[in-house]
């Protein structure tokens, strides 16, 4: 995933600073409700200092310029609409380089006054909770469609975390779910092979729009969670992981995506790439610490958007399911995560936000320097 400082695990290095927006839009004729993350960033970097020298017999005096002042971000707007930045501080430099490799011994970022460390939400049978991390821009995403067709116990859910940039990460939460939705719709009530095979054209077709648009660089791990028929129909491409408590047990539902895996390694190989490990940890091409996702253009042959899929038919001893970035599940094991939201979860009025927020407050308790995602759902609702 996706922020980094000095020397860390992140997929990607790129400390460079983001204005974004995330315009969100419902798919379908029918009612729902439609929820994404939306962040807008800005920071400014003065001017260095310029001088006006006078020769050495000059009778005038060595003056320097000073520096401008920083000026207040714009406000975060969440939701539907879009931020328009306002004025921009131009300054002479040339051109910067970005280069999807690690960040070199001893990087450090810049001091962050800019944006909001914390997003929160709870919506129509979910709570998500999103902390920023060591990095400038919240690189995670979130999206949540629900009440699909009239019906509560139809939705789908998103999380996405972000590498290179956000741009990959927010073009996943607006499209992903609906591109998916569409392909599953298309098929009707088929077997599961059928399911699966929509889904996987829903997130190849996001992965082949992004990679068309304009201006784009970066990448993005997903995990969506989709709720139809009383089925739910899991997919990742990455890291980002979706767990489950079965009667307080914890089950994966997902499996990370990283080049370390046997037959993610195998596969890379085969099709010429390499794997070997930088600062610790392994990566394709010695740049990327994941090996499939949307975007990645750099990487394409390699880093894959097919998803792995899992069906199941949800009962009663299925409690509920966290989807969460690797800022989580890198700090907390899958029993451990369980264990913490259990109680707010099942046979009380607890808030599930309160739960999402433990989990993130221990994954940085315990050292994590990255953006941190957890959204909460229970699951017999929509039984």
């Amino acid at each position: 995933m996706s922020c980094s400082v000095a020397v860390c695990n992140s997929p990607v290095f790129s400390p460079s600073s983001s204005l974004f927006c995330n315009k969100a839009s419902s798919i379908l004729s029918s009612p729902q409700e439609t929820i994404s993350l939306t962040l807008s960033h800005l920071k400014p970097s003065p001017s260095s200092p310029s001088a006006v020298a006078a020769s050495p017999k000059s009778p005038f005096r060595l003056r320097f310029q000073k520096p401008p002042t920083g000026f207040a971000p714009p406000p975060l707007v969440f939701g539907s609409e879009s931020v328009s930045p306002g004025g921009v501080l131009k300054r002479k430099r040339p051109t910067r380089l970005d280069i999807p490799v690690g960040p070199p011994a001893g990087f450090a970022a810049p001091s962050s006054r800019e944006e909001s460390r914390e997003v929160e939400r709870e919506g129509d049978g979910y709570s998500v909770y999103c902390k920023r991390g060591r990095r400038e821009a919240m690189e995670d995403r979130f999206s949540a469609i629900t009440n699909l067709q009239g019906d509560r116990k139809q939705a789908i859910f998103g999380v996405y975390d972000g590498h290179g940039g956000v741009k990959a990460a927010e073009f996943a939460a607006n499209n992903l779910d609906k591109n998916v939705l569409e392909e599953v719709v298309a098929v009707g009530k088929r077997d599961e092979s059928e399911i699966k095979d929509a889904v996987k054209r829903g997130y190849m077709t996001t992965d082949a729009a992004f990679l068309k648009a304009k201006d784009v660089k970066g990448g993005s791990c997903c995990v969506t969670a989709m709720f139809r028929d009383g089925n739910l129909v899991v997919a990742n491409a990455g890291d980002c992981r979706a767990v489950m408590s079965l009667g307080g047990v914890a089950q994966a539902l997902s499996s990370d995506h990283r080049p370390s895996r046997d037959d993610e390694r195998k596969r890379i190989e085969t099709t010429g790439g390499y794997v070997d490990t930088f600062h610790g940890v392994w990566r394709i091409q010695g740049s990327l610490a994941v090996s499939r996702g949307i975007g990645d253009a750099q990487l394409k042959k390699w880093v894959i958007a097919e998803p792995e899929t899992k069906i199941l038919r949800i009962d009663m001893d299925h409690e509920f399911l966290i989807l969460a970035s690797d800022g989580l599940w890198d700090k907390v094991s899958n029993q451990e995560a369980v264990d913490i939201a259990r109680p707010f979860c099942v046979g009380t009025e607890e808030s599930l936000l309160l739960a999402c927020k433990k989990l993130v407050d221990l994954s940085a308790s315990r050292g994590s320097s990255d953006d941190i995602s957890v959204m909460l759902i229970p699951l017999r609702q929509f039984i």
